[in-house]
């Protein structure tokens, strides 16, 4: 088990996507931490089977996973009385109205296609992490779970 907080969960199979997010958040320093999960089983089993100490401050989610798709993963931690305060920002190649219905339908923070150009991309994801990392106040997960 780490000993150090994971400030951000990433959820990602594709390799190129994975290191392109990571280089972002470290050029721009938006987290320190951050864990990543190839898929969405390895997720699920992270989360809800006590992986970690502390939950993340933010989880970016693909849809399109291997093993556990982001749909089962995203309804599981939301329905999960531990995990479902902690944002979750779906960040997907898909444009499907059906995904993004279902997403907030399952409860999901914000959903965010990925953009295929490299500078829109990168000013995605730096974005999005200075916001759900930096800018957005949120309950604390561990007194949330007290008084449930």
């Amino acid at each position: 088990m780490p000993d150090e907080p994971v400030e951000l969960l990433l959820v990602e199979d594709n390799p190129n996507d994975v290191e392109l997010t990571l280089h972002v958040f470290r050029k721009y320093k938006v987290a320190n931490s951050i864990k990543v999960v190839r898929d969405g089983a390895e997720a699920l089993a992270l989360l809800c089977e006590g992986g970690l100490n502390v939950l993340p401050k933010l989880i970016l989610l693909d849809l399109k996973l291997p093993k556990v798709n982001g749909l089962e993963v995203l309804g599981k931690l939301k329905s999960d009385p531990r995990t479902k305060q902690v944002p979750i920002v779906v960040l997907t190649s898909s444009r499907e109205d059906r995904d993004l219905y279902m997403c907030y339908e399952l409860g999901v923070n914000s959903y965010i296609v990925k953009p295929v150009d490299f500078s829109q991309f990168t000013e995605s994801i730096r974005q999005l992490g200075f916001y759900w990392l930096m800018l957005n106040e949120r309950p604390h997960v561990a007194s949330q779970a007290r008084h449930a």
